[in-house]
Parts: structure tokens; C-alpha cells; sequence
């Protein structure tokens, strides 16, 4: 991981974001995940960080650019405090992201830390739950400590489906290149049931077969080969509705257009925190601008027949799918139903509902590039 972090302090060192603020970036790293431990894609990532640590040392080097304090600090051993100097940081277990994001959160809303007119550069290097958690703590910061500081989300897990680029050179690109910050949306799922929620996710929230699927993949992480998710769509397209009751749900949609109720018997809903979004690597389930994606229940032959559609957005105009735009979705069935948040899930009871999926206003800080 030294390599890792010596590289990125050196791009870091060079970064063209915030122009005009002093610097200070911390990047939380999962040392077990997927793009650190599969060889051939680690192969790949070291091969990209090379080569943009090599394009950064030609850009002005930033004299008020430096790791946070929170870096060091965060450092429990010598070789901890060793990778601290790069201003790397590497989790140990859920939640610790949360954590470390929040203290240099700490670190940027205290004056005494750093100038107040400091911009705090939170680097995630891992899967969708290493996000997660750091968007998390984001969102509970105040709008104040959000002013100085954004989220880059450096593709490091398995499907990468909430990163800011798919692979490594697309997001490097965010810190070599002039970027602008941009407020993103997050989600929140809310329940009937006192203490229950809000849940938050910042890609996508669903319910239906597709949270199956992903609380099979997390409980089956580590001991089958492969994309373990693959084989779980394979096996939900012919045992989901023999395990979990499909019955009607009475959904209300709520947005710009007005309100709309429906009754449907579906398989899966899925909310985005905007249109154009993938899950279960870079599955093509919201493949244009609406950000709301209802597929009906049906027939197992014609399951099996369009369940390949999803990688590519192919479903979109088919008649057992429904897609639009709404800011609130709130439903209500009498079986259980798994939800998933960014990779995370919980089962949802009868006595849950009404539940509803909703929108945030726009405070995540991210990074763009221009226009």
C-alpha cells in the first residue's frame, strides 16, 4: 500500500482542484478490495497511477497543497503512521470510513487545525461501501463544513457502480484536469416503523428481486469464485419469487409532473439519484435521463429471456417495464421486501409501511469536469 500512497500524494501534490484554497486531501482506503487484491486489475490500477503520478509531475507543483492533519493522526501503528504521510489512511472494518471521514470533517471545520478558507479533498479508494460510508458522514455534516470540502470516489471495488469513473484513468482525470464542484443528490428510504430509517444510499435505492440478489452476493462475498453476482441474477431469475412472496404494491410517484398512483405486481423498483445509472457492475438500469425504473412481475421463461436486456438498457421499451421521473416514491404491500442501499440492505415488514424513497436537495460536494 506504500506504493499506492506515494503515488497518489504525488498527484495529489500536483491536484488542479480548488485552485486559489490550500489543499488538503485524505484518501481512506479498503486494503481488501477488489482493486487492490485481484492481481490482474491491481496490474492495471498501478499501471494507471504511474502514469498519471507521471502527468502530474509536469503540471506547477501546489505549495499549499498537504495530507490533513486527520491522516496522521488516524494512525495507530508505525506503518500506519508511515502511509500517514501520504495522507493515506486504510480501513479496517465497516464503518471505519465513516469515522475517519468524520474526523477530518472535524478538521476541517476547526480554524485552529488549518485556515478556514482550506479545501478538504476526501479520496475514497474502494468498493461501493467505502462511498458509502464516507457520503454518509458527509451528509450529516453541516452545509458550512460542506463548503470546504468534496468527494472523490476512486473506482477500487468490484463494480464500482457508484465511483466517479469506471476505471482508474477516467477519475484521475478529475484531479490532472481542471474540475469544478458539483452538489449531488443522496437518497433516503423511510419507513412506518419508529427508529426504522432513514437509510441512505447515493446511486441507487431499490426493492425487489435486485436487493435479493445483493444480500445473497454479501453473504456469499468471499467464498464462491468469480462475479458472484452474475450467478445470483442466474439463480433470483428462477427461485426469487419461491422465497419471497410477489404481491401487488400500491405505489404513489411524486414529482415535478404532479402525483401518480399505481397498483402493480412488481418484481423490482429502483430510484436513482438521477437518470443514467448502473448497479451490479454497470448493470443498465436507468439507461436515460428518468431516474425511476418499475419492472413488472412475469412469466420464469420471460425472465430468463430479458434478464441479459439490463446490461445494456434494452428493457426500457418493453412492456413489462415502466420508467419516469418522480422526487418521492412511497409503497405499500402486505409481504416482506428487501431493500438495497448502495450495496446494503434490509428487509422491509408489512408493518413498515407505507415506506417511501425520496430525494434529497443537492449536498453531496463532487467533483466534475468541465463542460
Amino acid at each position: 500500500m506504500e506504493n499506492f500512497g506515494r503515488l497518489m500524494a504525488g498527484i495529489c501534490a500536483h491536484a488542479l482542484a480548488a485552485p486559489g484554497r490550500p489543499l488538503r486531501w485524505i484518501i481512506i482506503a479498503n486494503p481488501i478490495a477488489g482493486g487492490f487484491t485481484i492481481k490482474s486489475r491491481w496490474k492495471r490500477n498501478y499501471a494507471a497511477l504511474e502514469d498519471y503520478a507521471e502527468r502530474a509531475r509536469k503540471l506547477p507543483s501546489r505549495e499549499d497543497a498537504r495530507p490533513a492533519a486527520t491522516a496522521s493522526a488516524a494512525a495507530a501503528t508505525a506503518a500506519d503512521a508511515a502511509l500517514g504521510c501520504y495522507g493515506l489512511v486504510l480501513t479496517t472494518g465497516p464503518g471505519h470510513a465513516a469515522r475517519i471521514a468524520e474526523a477530518v470533517l472535524a478538521e476541517a471545520a476547526s480554524g485552529d487545525v488549518a485556515p478556514a478558507e482550506a479545501f478538504y479533498l476526501i479520496i475514497c479508494a474502494g468498493g461501493d461501501g467505502t462511498s458509502l460510508d464516507v457520503q454518509c458522514a458527509l451528509y450529516a455534516a453541516g452545509p458550512a463544513v460542506r463548503e470546504h470540502c468534496a468527494v472523490l470516489r476512486l473506482p477500487f471495488g468490484t463494480g464500482n457502480d457508484g465511483a466517479d469513473a469506471w476505471e482508474i484513468p477516467g477519475a484521475l482525470d478529475l484531479l490532472t484536469r481542471p474540475s469544478r464542484i458539483e452538489k449531488a443528490r443522496a437518497l433516503r428510504l423511510l419507513t412506518s416503523t419508529p427508529g426504522k430509517g432513514p437509510f441512505l444510499a447515493f446511486n441507487i435505492l431499490s426493492v425487489g428481486l435486485d436487493a435479493f440478489v445483493t444480500h445473497m452476493t454479501n453473504r456469499m462475498k468471499g467464498r464462491l469464485p468469480g462475479d458472484s453476482y452474475k450467478l445470483w441474477v442466474d439463480i433470483a431469475s428462477l427461485l426469487y419469487d419461491r422465497i419471497y412472496k410477489v404481491g401487488p404494491l400500491d405505489i404513489r410517484l411524486t414529482g415535478e409532473g404532479g402525483e401518480a398512483k399505481l397498483r402493480e405486481t412488481a418484481l423490482l423498483l429502483a430510484v436513482g439519484a438521477s437518470g443514467r445509472r448502473t448497479y451490479g457492475s454497470h448493470k443498465l438500469i436507468l439507461p436515460d435521463d428518468r431516474n425511476v425504473c418499475l419492472v413488472r412481475q412475469m412469466p420464469l421463461l420471460r425472465k430468463l429471456a430479458l434478464k441479459d436486456l439490463f446490461t445494456t438498457g434494452r428493457h426500457a421499451d418493453r412492456p413489462e417495464s415502466l420508467l419516469c421521473n418522480a422526487s418521492r416514491v412511497e409503497f405499500s404491500g402486505s409481504y416482506p421486501i428487501l431493500a438495497q442501499m448502495d450495496g446494503e440492505t434490509v428487509l422491509l415488514k408489512p408493518e413498515d409501511f407505507p415506506a417511501a424513497i425520496e430525494l434529497s436537495d443537492a449536498v453531496i460536494p463532487v467533483l466534475k469536469t468541465f463542460p
